[in-house]
This record gives C-alpha cells, structure tokens and sequence, in this order.
C-alpha cells in the first residue's frame, strides 16, 4: 500500500509557488524555456491528482508582476506556453468540471493572453469541482492595493471596513484561505504570493526543483500537511484523522 492509499485529512486549499524550472534547465544545458515547458507537465499533473482527490481549491503561481523585469525572451516564451496552455487543456478542465480563476490584474497581460484567459474563466464559471486559481501578472502587495481601492469605489466608510470585507475584495474572494503552502526548489520565502490568504498556511520548501516535482512528490507533502499539528490563532487542529 502506498502511503496515499491511507485515509488521510486534506488541505482545503493548496497553493504552489511553481519555483525552479530555470536551475532545472541549467543543470542540464538546456535554455530556460525549456525548464518552463516541463514545468507546464509538472502543472498538469499536479491539477489532474488534485481533482482526483478532491482538493477544492489549487492556486498555482504562474507569472509574477515582477517577472516582467526577466529578459524579453523569457517573458515572451512564458506568454506562449500560457496560450498553448489554455488551447491544449481546457477541453480537458471543463470536462472534468474544473473551474478556473485567475488572480491578479487580468486587465494588464498582453491582448491574446488577457482573452485567453478570460475566456477560459467564462467557458468554466458553472464548473462545480476542483478550483483552479492561476496567478497571472499578480503580486501579492498588489492584490492589496486593488481589492482597498474596490472597498473605496463601494464607498465603505472606514468603520466598515474589516478582515472579511478585505477578504471579500480580494481576486480569492468566496474562497478559503489557504491551509498548505507548497514551494518545490529549496527558496523559503512567499515571493510575495497570497499574503492575506496564507496567514495560518502550513508551509513546505521540498528541495526537488518544480519539473521534478512529480505526483509522488505530491503526495508526500500531502502527508506531511497531514501529519502536523495545526495552531491557529492559539487552537490546536489536528492534521491527520
């Protein structure tokens, strides 16, 4: 039996800061586009096992607003394996009821990119299984910034404005906060990814670099979250069954 088989208590929402796929590409001489596109087979599998699992929510960051600062190159490789992406597996996401959200300003991508993503949002709004966030062109800081503004054109009045009504002008809003963090590659930091969201998170830093992190991977901090004993705000919550 392998130790996934075993009934286990899982995460509601896992997110994933997709980290590595260029140190991959340079260990093996390869261009760092091509660390991106095994990383693109990294994503699918890891959204398949989790709608199989039945995991509600799965936020994956995708594109950072500080990585239009990388090489045009890059940037430019990156926008294409994000149209080939939405061309290639939304038939098979809305098949399998997934529904997809993007976080981050969605206004600010390029016009093939910003269509394609919004239409992958409306083809799969009714969708009613795993939630798939992708962060595209997001930062956390950022995310801050728009969802204050939006309490401020609702015209709330400052006595009106708290965690919920913050929570609820955020790109996640109506979802649970975040219960595990997940950043394959080694780095231990948030990169500035879902700030509000993960303030009680369970955080895991696998040194396997993203295109290796594989299904086993996977379900080895699927344990891991399992197995730890959760305090949020002083109570004790216990991970496994």
């Amino acid at each position: 039996m392998k130790p996934w088989e075993k009934p286990r208590r899982l995460p509601l929402h896992v997110a994933i800061i997709m980290d590595g796929n260029g140190r991959w590409a340079k260990k093996r001489g390869l261009g760092r586009a091509l660390g991106h596109r095994k990383g693109v087979e990294t994503l699918r599998a890891v959204v398949r096992e989790s709608s199989e699992l039945g995991i509600g929510v799965l936020s994956l960051y995708a594109f950072s607003t500080e990585n239009w600062s990388r090489s045009a190159e890059e940037v430019g490789a990156l926008m294409g394996l994000l149209l080939e992406f939405f061309a290639k597996e939304i038939d098979a996401l809305h098949a399998n009821r997934v529904r997809v959200r993007i976080l981050g300003d969605v206004e600010g991508l390029p016009g093939p990119q910003r269509d394609a993503a919004l239409a992958a949002m409306a083809r799969t709004a009714e969708n009613a299984g795993l939630q798939l966030n992708i962060a595209l062109n997001y930062g956390g800081r950022d995310e801050l910034v728009r969802a204050m503004r939006r309490l401020m054109r609702a015209g709330l009045a400052p006595e009106q404005v708290n965690e919920k009504a913050l929570a609820d002008a955020l790109d996640t809003a109506g979802q649970p906060d975040v219960d595990l963090m997940i950043r394959p590659g080694g780095e231990m930091r948030l990169s500035n990814f879902l700030l509000f969201q993960s303030a009680y998170a369970e955080f895991l830093f696998p040194g396997t670099l993203w295109p290796d992190f594989d299904v086993d991977a996977y379900h080895h901090a699927l344990d891991a979250y399992a197995a730890r004993e959760r305090r949020l705000g002083g109570r004790k919550e216990h991970g496994g069954e």
